[in-house]
């Protein structure tokens, strides 16, 4: 299936772009991980298109949206007007999420900012809290992985980032994972296809989570209208939520699961196994647990 494809403005004037598959009555919206973008979804976005309006946004400084020349914007609470801005463009009042990671989190976001607004919410392996271990991982490749002579090279080198997430799997597999995340330069080179820069965001939010810890001790847990706690975000999700939990991920771990359930005690939560962080999506059982869920939309 052909996607079509839309431009539209942010609210600080950045070029962003979005495809578009299905004409549904009713439409979701797929937002990526830290370092991916909208192609991450696209065998999803055709499976679903047949019932639902799929939009698959890139994240500003991904694809083929325009980078920030503010680094330090690169936030979930900027992506999250930046998805506001796209429904709003768009006349959508409602859609159902499927957010990867970092995505998950700005769904998080858009429940406590607005609603009414989400019908529902597929989490893909994430959650309010993210072990520690993992996120040294991510911290050490973020923004940092060079430029590749070629698409073979640049296979090898998502391998060597990711093979903890997906064991097993053959050179036909990180290929296309590589396809999917790279693009190709001017001079014939393949690099990852998004701002470096968005690792240098990461590290610095990293740096400053002492403060937050700091407030939160003095009783502050909201600053310029945004919760400094995940869990407090995670509270406002009164729709449906399904929680895809990746069997070997090291990102989402049992505790932290146990404390989502406790507090929403209607969450869903399906085990996508032999998968780290993150499923594809792709996954016979990740598909299932998404049109089920879905379906009960």
């Amino acid at each position: 299936m052909t996607a079509s494809e839309h431009h539209y403005t942010s609210h600080d004037g950045l070029d962003l772009f979005c495809r578009e598959y299905g004409e549904g009555p009713d439409t979701v919206i797929c937002l990526p991980g830290l370092t991916r973008n909208s192609k991450d979804f696209e065998r999803l976005a055709e499976h679903l298109a047949d019932r639902w309006r799929v939009l698959t946004p890139d994240l500003r400084g991904r694809g083929q949206s325009a980078r920030d020349p503010n680094w330090k914007q690169y936030l979930p609470p900027t992506y999250v007007k930046d998805t506001w801005t796209l429904m709003d463009t768009l006349g959508l009042e409602s859609a159902a999420i499927i957010g990867t990671s970092l995505g998950g989190l700005m769904a998080m976001i858009m429940a406590d900012q607005q609603p009414q607004r989400l019908r529902g919410v597929v989490m893909n392996d994430v959650g309010p809290e993210v072990a520690p271990a993992a996120l040294a991982r991510i911290l050490e490749y973020a923004g940092r992985t060079p430029p590749q002579p070629d698409w073979a090279a640049a296979a090898d080198m998502t391998r060597q980032n990711y093979e903890i997430a997906y064991p097993d799997e053959d050179e036909a597999f990180w290929d296309r994972q590589a396809r999917l995340a790279w693009r190709e330069l001017d001079d014939g080179r393949v690099a990852p296809d998004y701002d470096p820069a968005i690792g240098d965001a990461l590290r610095h939010v990293a740096k400053s989570m002492w403060l937050v810890r700091l407030l939160q001790k003095f009783g502050i847990r909201r600053l310029k209208g945004l919760n400094l706690s995940p869990w407090d975000n995670f509270r406002q999700m009164n729709m449906p939520v399904l929680l895809l939990e990746g069997g070997i991920s090291d990102i989402v771990t049992p505790e932290t699961i146990g404390r989502m359930k406790a507090i929403k005690p209607d969450l869903e939560v399906v085990e996508v196994p032999g998968r780290g962080h993150a499923p594809t999506l792709d996954e016979p059982e990740a598909r299932a647990a998404i049109d089920r869920f879905l379906a009960g939309l």
